[in-house]
């Protein structure tokens, strides 16, 4: 599921919109403001890029200046405000955000759809290694979320909360995988350490290919490794033509 397409899509520039529904800011004085609530853990925020997102929110019609303001021997800074436009985009994609799924692609899940590359042995240790960080970053954020649950109201810590379910479950499944390598109950670990010991993909992995794994899980008819039209009998193109770019 897909998102509609959004004048400014970033998060951070949907973080702005949310600080200016609170009232009028500078944008340091948004910066500031995220980064006393912890927000930067969950949104990529620096200066270069917040001055960009507001500039691209104010040329959208979402936010507009208000005012120059100077403090002290500071530089002049311009204050900026909601417009109903921003109020009505804020509102909108909020709502989406939080009603409907869509497809991410998070760095360890590409490397995980890639992991015969590399030999059953590096993936073991590479997987012991990154279960060794996921536990002392749950240790860490465990006891960060109950010092922070004594002065602030959940209300919010959510996003807190909720990366450190992620991480509990990414680090239960990432066990459960080192287990299945350890024990040698993963189906196929004997084809692929043999293919890393010989240099040659065994037919029963070379047959997995995109193509039909794609078909399965869309609720195709092919199975894998089983060549079907759509799966690579016929040509893309026509009789003659080239493939597409």
């Amino acid at each position: 599921m897909s998102g509609k397409r959004r004048p400014v899509s970033s998060p951070l520039a949907l973080a702005v919109l949310a600080q200016l529904a609170e009232g009028p800011m500078h944008p340091y004085e948004i910066a500031a403001t995220l980064r006393s609530r912890g927000k930067e853990h969950s949104i990529k925020l620096n200066y270069g890029s917040l001055y960009t997102v507001v500039d691209n929110l104010a040329r959208h019609g979402l936010i507009e200046a208000v005012e120059a303001r100077r403090e002290g021997r500071r530089p002049e800074r311009t204050v900026y405000r909601l417009t109903e436009a921003g109020q009505a985009e804020l509102d909108d994609w909020m709502t989406e955000l939080l009603s409907a799924p869509v497809k991410e692609y998070p760095q360890f899940e590409a490397a995980l759809s890639l992991l015969p590359a590399l030999g059953p042995d590096e993936v073991l240790d590479s997987l012991r290694q990154r279960v060794s960080i996921l536990e002392k970053a749950i240790d860490d954020e465990r006891a960060q979320l109950t010092g922070l649950r004594t002065v602030l109201p959940r209300l919010v810590l959510l996003e807190t909360e909720y990366g450190l379910r992620m991480r509990e479950a990414e680090l239960d499944w990432v066990r459960g995988l080192v287990s299945d390598l350890e024990d040698g109950s993963l189906p196929g670990l004997a084809e692929w350490r043999d293919w890393h010991r010989t240099g040659d993909m065994p037919t029963s992995l070379a047959e997995l290919s995109a193509t039909a794994v794609a078909d399965v899980m869309s609720g195709g008819n092919g199975r894998p490794g089983e060549r079907t039209a759509s799966s690579g009998d016929q040509p893309a193109s026509g009789p003659g033509e080239e493939p597409p770019d």
